[in-house]
């Protein structure tokens, strides 16, 4: 495959989606933007199906109204539900980033289960205030394809009011661990465990990002796109400055995996 197809989904609110085109297009894919409405009414023969891979971008979805990503979450789980599940049981690829990442959680595809049953959620940080700036993240081992030969600790900036992850019990926080889907973490500079403000948000574990059982869904409130050139990096005049940001890696990952395995 020369170049992987992305569908980028936007709707109401969503403000990122050009920036993730852009990204995956750098990264060696050929992406497309699409409205919700066009692919719910399959107009001009477009549908999920055309592509290997399916980006939920960040932004607002509708406002938040109701809860960060709950609406659109909705509009995947009930009226895309069969394309989805074709989508999925095909082996493609689904990232979600930020508010998209919220979507995934509330449409019940992240942590993953049959039953598309909610498991956790993402909502109002600890602080009670929208949290912008750049994070320090640790990679974990684990099988997610997105995040293959990340560095154990990556930089990454962060733009979320809702961003604190909550399992729903000790279960799904153990499952997790053992299945080896927590795939992000926020840490210190030194990649240990720290609080508030390293943790923007209060989340369970740290977690910034989890991918379900296969490795091939992947969510994460830290925006990779808005790192894919190393001057973008705020501290590159003191570090050095790379070719590439940390964040490239991760859709570089995606594109790679779609054109050897679909």
């Amino acid at each position: 495959m020369a170049r992987p197809k992305v569908l980028v989904l936007r709707t109401a609110g969503t403000n990122c989606d050009k920036e993730t085109a852009f990204a995956f297009t750098y990264a060696g894919a050929s992406a497309k933007l699409l409205h919700i409405n066009q692919l719910k009414a399959a107009r001009n023969g477009r549908s999920l199906r055309d592509y290997q891979i399916l980006a939920l971008p960040g932004g607002f979805s509708y406002g938040d109204d109701i809860g960060a990503g709950k609406i659109l979450a909705n509009e995947l789980k009930y009226k895309l539900i069969e394309e989805l599940n074709d989508f999925i049981r095909e082996g493609k690829l689904i990232i979600g980033i930020c508010n998209g990442f919220q979507v995934l959680v509330k449409a019940g595809l992240l942590p993953g289960n049959a039953d598309l049953g909610q498991e956790a959620t993402l909502t109002i940080n600890d602080s009670a205030k929208f949290e912008d700036r750049w994070a320090y993240l640790k990679c974990r081992q684990s099988k997610c394809v997105w995040a293959r030969n990340l560095p154990e600790i990556t930089y990454l900036p962060i733009a979320h009011g809702e961003g604190k992850f909550i399992a729903r019990d000790n279960a799904v926080l153990e499952r997790l661990e053992k299945n080896g889907q927590i795939v992000l973490q926020y840490c210190g500079e030194s990649g240990n465990p720290a609080g508030y403000p390293y943790n923007p948000n209060g989340s369970q574990k740290d977690i910034a990002g989890l991918c379900d059982e296969t490795g091939r869904i992947f969510g994460l409130m830290p925006h990779p796109e808005r790192h894919s050139f190393g001057w973008q990096n705020p501290l590159w005049t003191r570090q050095g400055i790379n070719k590439e940001g940390d964040g490239l890696r991760i859709f570089k990952n995606g594109v790679e995996y779609a054109k050897k395995y679909l």
